[in-house]
């Protein structure tokens, strides 16, 4: 049984969805757009549709994942190509990049909502993000996107609490952002770049880690994990193992970060890049 104060905000979300009465949840299988997607398949059953965009910075397993979660909590789902690398403003990696991958998200949702004669489509935005760099918040709110985590101020925590009284499977789901967050801004993103990546990333996942990003800069990777997952790399075998498959993905240098995983680390020296200071 959830807390007073958190089942008064679920309350809250059920009522704001059944106002709605259709929606289209824009759906990636994470953490926050799961736990929307639940909600919305509880309040509207099957006026409630699911759509996981498909595209070169969403990885295969993330793509697998999404399908799973959708079976088990019994929404429907659809999927749709996105070509965002296609864009100028988008491929050039500016700072604002996230602005056209969103809009080019959204546009391609609307004819689905179209389609069904949906009225709303949402997406799983929660308060955490306000006031942090995020333009694709920007696209979503000129779009005319709802955001109904935020409107009820559920948090990540209480999302994740709330998650695991549900026995959502991705209520500890670590933290993950589209591959195209892995390149320093201003370096042209490429399929081929994200494939290289994709891979190196997909390799660290198979040696069982979960917190982790392989930050790309040219000839060198950098990688992030958490204070726990470091450990993994203190064996010799492991770190060359590592080091042997990046290197035959076309890394030079592979190097550990040593102030581990954090999201958005390529965000730290936004504020210079912005003003030019």
């Amino acid at each position: 049984m959830l807390p007073q104060p958190l089942q008064t905000k679920v309350d809250r979300l059920y009522d704001q969805l059944q106002d709605y009465e259709k929606v289209i949840v824009a759906f990636s299988g994470g953490v926050d757009s799961t736990f929307l997607a639940d909600a919305a398949q509880n309040a509207l059953g099957e006026n409630a549709l699911a759509v996981t965009a498909i595209s070169d910075s969403y990885p295969v397993r993330e793509m697998r994942a999404a399908q799973d979660i959708a079976k088990q909590i019994g929404i429907r789902l659809e999927t749709v190509h996105t070509k965002e690398l296609d864009l100028e403003g988008y491929a050039s990696n500016p700072t604002n990049r996230c602005f056209f991958c969103k809009t080019e998200l959204f546009d391609r949702l609307r004819p689905i909502a179209e389609k069904y004669d949906v009225g709303t489509i949402i997406y799983g935005a929660i308060p955490d993000d306000v006031g942090d760099h995020r333009p694709g918040m920007e696209a979503a709110k000129k779009m005319g996107i709802q955001a109904p985590l935020i409107d009820v101020d559920l948090t990540k925590a209480e999302i994740r609490e709330i998650s695991k009284e549900w026995q959502l499977p991705t209520w500890d789901k670590p933290a993950f952002a589209c591959l195209s967050s892995r390149f320093p801004y201003g370096m042209r993103i490429t399929r081929e770049l994200l494939r290289q990546v994709d891979a190196a990333e997909q390799f660290l996942y198979d040696l069982g880690i979960r917190q982790f990003r392989v930050r790309h800069h040219g000839e060198l990777a950098r990688i992030e994990l958490d204070a726990e997952e470091i450990n993994l790399l203190r064996q010799q075998e492991t770190r060359n193992r590592v080091n042997l498959h990046f290197k035959q993905l076309g890394y030079e240098h592979v190097t550990l970060d040593l102030q581990g995983y954090r999201s958005g680390s390529l965000n730290e020296g936004i504020t210079k890049i912005i003003t030019g200071s």
